[in-house]
């Protein structure tokens, strides 16, 4: 059964378009099932529109149409549950389409096809026989209809995208806020077969071309094989390999090459020969031969995306766009040409993911969340991003494109209005002077931004700049990063945090693959676990930091006090042999530690006999105390900082912080939040670190409330159950004060 699953599955998922994916559907489930009839409806504007039969009346495909409230099809639409019947014509809610040919068929099977709470589908066998369906054959349909569910919904989204002059609106998840107008570039999106047919003026550079993207295409195969190899699944290996041996000069790899000696340019060729192939695979008659049409196409867009793809971001577009990808990591948002990036949009990832920091950091729009966009076909379609609200937009009308014009003139008006006051110290208006300082990781422009109303550095992520290395930096390499944003803070406070990679930041030249990596080999612990590596850091930290008081280090992702124990010794090491070997005056900096990891809230007394400063991750806290992967969109909307239980963790860090003598700041996404920033400063919390992009607006807020009204509502706050009454509440007391429009 799972094999026929897999293999019903991967054949709807890989066909062409939605109408050669139902009819695959349909006569590899009737086959399946032995059965007489299998028909397929898909609901399109609230009416079940029969899509596909193998079975009755092919003529009746697209013109039978039925409302949820008539008939047995649309029973199990309404119902979202299955309808198993002996003889179908005795049900209440039977009725009879005479263009469709079904008055011998008595024994009626219909499931639903749910994507997401959503109703796409009806999926139904039929027999002339009266009988029930067996609870296993009940079975296999609904099991294979949640699989397919989320093939289909692609499917029918790239019909519309393809069929639609007007705009079509996909959901996502709001990472950074913003509006951008702009064109859709897609990497890793859905490579089309049907390529221009293009012939080439250089042979032998084609060749190359191609022989270079088989090279790739064979490398991933082999890795990916190698991983399911090591999992023992079998089958799975199986299917690697073939597809390994097909790109072999016997078989499809030798027919590209040969097409190409034809004359024609590398694309035109692997599209050519799959578009043949697969042409008389399906003509055969045989199901298995029949189904190896689904290889042919895989393989084909697996060597075009190697020929289309690889450079694409190297080739600066000559105009800002909107990036559309699978899951962007923060190597790619770093390198990509910051002037032409106007906004992002995932299929992977959440809000709190490093990618989406940094999205944060950069001020671009971002949603992540957006399933199944990379299956439709928007590359270079123009599109609207409302990021604030979660929103995508392809093919906008013009009336839409205008309102959204509108909409980013008075958002940059409400810019404007902040900056104005950005260079006045932010206090409260009861007189609570609050320190704001930077998250910072790109060095591009960093010295403007200090300028610009900054207390200094509360979060500088050193990992950025060996994101961006194909190798690790050398010490003189790191020394000359540091100095340079020691120089651009004037002599205020940079805090500088050890290398924190592992989790969502992986480094392209020392990969890290876990089955759960935030809980994995990431942070203080790669550190320890490699000092080689960390007493270079730590040299080049110290060396740049020289006899000033400027600097201090905070150690990302400690759990133990062994932890710190261990990499204070190795900091005194680093620091001793320096003093020996090259400069007497080097400072002893403050270390601090990230308070990250649940388990520390409660060893705050014993933190505060060895370190001098605490620096509240409230990204990572909030992850692991809600047991909520943020990278995954699927529980996104679990992860939530104004949860009480959060909020009662943060107050109580504070609580402890304050009492043990321990300096104490936030540095997490909260910080820069206009109601995450309210709470803290309720909580006592004076020292708030954040993108260069909230400075202004949380500076501007807060010099138009007062701390003593910020406390009642934090007690209100705490009594809350949930954190969407949290946020109720603040937004109540922001409207009151005419401060509402802070928060768009």
């Amino acid at each position: 059964m799972l094999n026929t699953l897999r293999d019903i599955t991967q054949a709807v998922a890989s066909a062409g378009n939605l109408d050669s994916a139902l009819e695959l559907l349909v006569t590899q489930t009737k086959t399946a099932m032995n059965t007489q009839v299998c028909s397929i409806y898909i609901l399109e504007q609230q009416q079940l529109v029969l899509s596909a039969t193998d079975g009755l009346e092919k003529g009746a495909v697209g013109t039978v149409k039925m409302p949820l409230s008539e008939g047995l099809v649309g029973l199990v639409a309404e119902r979202e549950e299955a309808v198993n019947l002996a003889d179908a014509r005795l049900h209440p809610r039977f009725k009879l389409f005479p263009e469709v040919a079904e008055e011998e068929y008595r024994a009626f099977l219909a499931v639903p096809i749910i994507y997401q709470k959503q109703v796409l589908g009806v999926i139904v066998v039929q027999q002339a026989s009266t009988r029930q369906f067996s609870e296993g054959e009940e079975a296999f349909l609904m099991t294979l209809a949640a699989q397919l569910a989320m093939a289909v919904k692609g499917h029918k989204q790239k019909a519309e995208v393809r069929s639609h002059g007007h705009q079509i609106l996909f959901q996502g998840t709001s990472a950074s806020s913003g509006i951008a107008i702009a064109q859709a570039l897609v990497i890793g999106g859905e490579i089309s077969l049907e390529q221009p047919e293009v012939p080439c003026e250089d042979v032998a550079l084609e060749v190359y071309r191609l022989s270079l993207a088989m090279g790739r295409c064979k490398e991933a195969l082999a890795a990916l094989s190698q991983r399911f190899d090591r999992e023992q699944d079998e089958e799975v290996v199986s299917i690697f390999t073939a597809l390994q041996l097909l790109l072999d000069d016997a078989s499809l790899g030798g027919e590209y090459a040969r097409e190409v000696q034809l004359g024609w340019s590398a694309e035109s060729a692997v599209s050519r020969v799959s578009l043949r192939y697969i042409q008389q695979f399906l003509a055969m008659e045989d199901p298995y031969l029949k189904e190896r049409a689904s290889d042919i196409r895989d393989l084909g867009q697996k060597v075009l995306r190697q020929l289309i793809e690889p450079g694409r971001l190297a080739q600066e577009p000559d105009k800002p766009v909107i990036l559309v990808t699978r899951e962007a990591d923060a190597t790619l948002l770093a390198e990509f040409p910051r002037q032409k990036l106007a906004g992002i949009v995932t299929e992977m990832g959440g809000v709190n993911s490093h990618a989406a920091i940094l999205a944060r950091a950069l001020e671009v729009p971002a949603i992540t969340g957006v399933e199944q966009i990379l299956s439709t076909e928007i590359d270079q379609k123009l599109l609207v991003l409302n990021a604030s609200r979660g929103h995508l937009m392809v093919s906008p009308s013009a009336a839409v494109i205008d309102e959204y014009r509108n909409l980013i003139s008075a958002h940059q008006a409400l810019q404007r209005q902040y900056a104005q006051e950005l260079s006045l110290p932010a206090a409260t208006l009861d007189g609570e002077r609050i320190r704001l300082y930077l998250n910072a990781g790109l060095l591009s422009g960093l010295a403007t931004e200090i300028a610009e109303g900054a207390d200094g550095i509360g979060l500088y992520r050193t990992e950025i700049p060996f994101m961006l290395q194909q190798r690790f930096p050398s010490e003189s390499e790191q020394i000359k990063v540091y100095r340079q944003v020691l120089a651009a803070a004037s002599g205020r406070p940079v805090v500088m945090r050890t290398l924190d990679v592992g989790g969502d930041k992986p480094l392209p030249y020392f990969p890290i693959n876990e089955d759960n990596p935030f809980l994995g080999w990431r942070g203080i612990r790669l550190s320890l676990d490699h000092p080689e590596l960390f007493l270079v850091q730590l040299r080049a930290m110290l060396q740049a930091g020289g006899c000033g008081e400027q600097l201090r280090i905070l150690l990302p992702m400690v759990s133990s006090l062994d932890e710190i124990d261990q990499a204070l010794a190795y900091l005194e090491q680093a620091y001793m042999e320096l003093k020996a070997d090259v400069d007497q005056d080097i400072t002893r900096p403050k270390i601090g530690i990230m308070l990250e990891v649940p388990a520390l809230l409660y060893q705050l007394n014993e933190v505060a006999q060895r370190v001098d400063f605490v620096s509240v991750g409230s990204n990572d806290l909030t992850q692991y105390l809600l047991a909520v992967d943020r990278n995954n969109p699927r529980v996104s909307s679990l992860f939530d900082s104004y949860h009480p239980g959060i909020l009662r963790a943060l107050k109580r860090a504070w609580f402890d912080c304050d009492k043990f003598k321990l300096d104490v700041s936030v540095c997490g996404e909260l910080a820069g939040e206009p109601m995450g920033a309210l709470l803290l400063v309720a909580m006592g919390y004076e020292q708030l670190s954040m993108n260069q992009g909230s400075l202004a607006r949380i500076n501007y807020l807060l010099r138009r409330v007062s701390k003593t009204e910020l406390r009642c509502l934090l007690e209100q706050a705490l009594k809350l159950a949930n954190g969407s009454q949290v946020r109720q509440l603040v937004a109540e007391y922001l409207n009151a004060r005419n401060l509402g429009s802070i928060l768009n």
